[in-house]
């Protein structure tokens, strides 16, 4: 089982349609998937209530909830047995010690930065505190960043992309700023769940990270794609 984290101190940075999108690509290739949501919005949660029956299940787990007195969290927190995948949708402000507590149980850390100065501040910090209370190198979790609602050819994003260039983490890849996501959001889908013709450029932009997170290598990501259309 590998659980994988998408996180950011910063709120609004699109922690939600990262994680559901991806518990939806993988239900969709018949991996057991649960998507835990720790958000005290219940993002997450409300997306999965409106997830069509046809669709391939994902397992909810309400991590932001207060369990019932006579429940254990172990409990409140069980797995469906088999699960392979575990996204995790995690609050925003998480420093100092809930940080680590999020660390030490992840295998994968994903962190998304919008472009705008104010959120290219704040990823700064938030990686340093990744590095420094987080100690991810020592556990050996793996991170990565990339960076979401993008407006390619603008010059917000151009220093977004210098900054993300600086840093010592891969940069996965670039998630466009579409209301394609909106759409598929209020559908319970994901992006790659839908068939419009116009959401196929996004779909492109999940490759990378994908390969990324499988340890698919660009060779072997290529030889796929052409087994995949013959």
């Amino acid at each position: 089982m590998q659980r994988i984290i998408i996180i950011n101190s910063k709120g609004g940075c699109g922690k939600t349609t990262i994680a559901t999108n991806l518990a939806s690509l993988y239900a969709s290739q018949g991996i057991i998937t649960a998507l835990m949501d720790h958000d005290p919005q219940g993002s997450s949660s409300r997306w999965l209530k409106l997830r069509p029956a046809d669709k391939p299940q994902i397992h909810l787990i309400n991590a932001h909830k207060r369990q019932a007195v006579h429940q254990t969290r172990a409990w409140h927190l069980r797995m469906l047995p088999g699960t392979e995948r575990v996204i995790i949708d995690a609050p925003a402000g998480v420093t100092g010690q809930e940080l680590r507590e999020f660390v030490r149980r992840v295998d994968t850390i994903i962190i998304p930065v919008l472009p705008s100065p104010i959120d290219i501040h704040s990823a700064t910090h938030f990686i340093k505190d990744l590095l420094l209370i987080g100690n991810i190198r020592s556990l050996g979790v793996r991170v990565g960043v990339l960076a979401n609602r993008v407006r390619k050819n603008t010059l917000v994003y151009q220093s977004l992309e210098r900054f993300l260039s600086t840093l010592n983490l891969p940069f996965l890849t670039t998630i466009r700023d579409t209301q394609n996501y909106v759409h598929a959001f209020e559908r319970g889908v994901g992006i790659h769940e839908m068939w419009d013709r116009r959401v196929e450029q996004d779909k492109v932009h999940w490759s990378p990270l994908m390969n990324w997170l499988e340890n698919v290598t660009p060779a072997q990501a290529v030889l796929h794609s052409r087994s995949s259309r013959a």
